[in-house]
């Protein structure tokens, strides 16, 4: 055997464990802090789809991608001459990009916001397929996804790795804006 597949051997009762915590179980409401943190494997009511099998969808064009990623707002004590820059946001080509929907309490505008994207996206039809995503380990796409279940959507892709897994396999990405309220 060589050294390096007996070093790995040897680590495997200790990266074990680690790899068992990068995951968190799937709640049964919405995640309500720390969106920024390890996701569940699952959704419930959806398909997870890793980067190749969105790309696949994406090809297809018959599937509305949605990016969730928030959009921070102006700070509220800027001065009002100071020019205030949104980041910019890179992301699949053709999505849809309703930022701020992903949170796990959204105000009833929020809400409204969301559904009128997604039947915009959609033609408001609730048959028509849609994968949410947002960056990796972020649960706002999750939860996004989540909740486009509870609005009807019968076909709901979720793909975890967001642009970061995306851009990894060296897919094209757009720069984007909000979709306006």
């Amino acid at each position: 055997m060589r050294r390096g597949a007996a070093v790995l051997f040897a680590l495997l009762p200790v990266l074990a464990p680690l790899a068992a915590v990068a995951q968190a179980p799937e709640p049964d409401g919405y995640r309500m802090e720390e969106y920024r943190a390890p996701v569940p494997a699952t959704l419930a009511g959806a398909t997870v789809v890793g980067p190749e099998e969105a790309h696949a969808l994406w090809q297809a064009g018959e599937t509305a991608f949605i990016d969730v990623l928030p959009q921070a707002p102006r700070p509220p004590n800027l001065p009002e001459d100071t020019i205030w820059r949104d980041k910019p946001r890179e992301s699949i080509p053709g999505a849809t990009w309703l930022p701020n929907v992903g949170y796990g309490a959204i105000a009833e505008v929020t809400e409204t916001y969301f559904r009128d994207g997604l039947a915009a996206a959609t033609d408001s039809d609730l048959a028509h397929p849609v994968l949410f995503f947002c960056l990796e380990d972020c649960w706002m796409s999750w939860n996004a996804a989540k909740r486009a279940l509870g609005f009807g959507y019968e076909t709901v892709y979720w793909l975890p790795e967001g642009t970061d897994g995306w851009t990894l396999w060296d897919y094209p990405t757009e720069r984007v804006t909000p979709r306006p309220d």
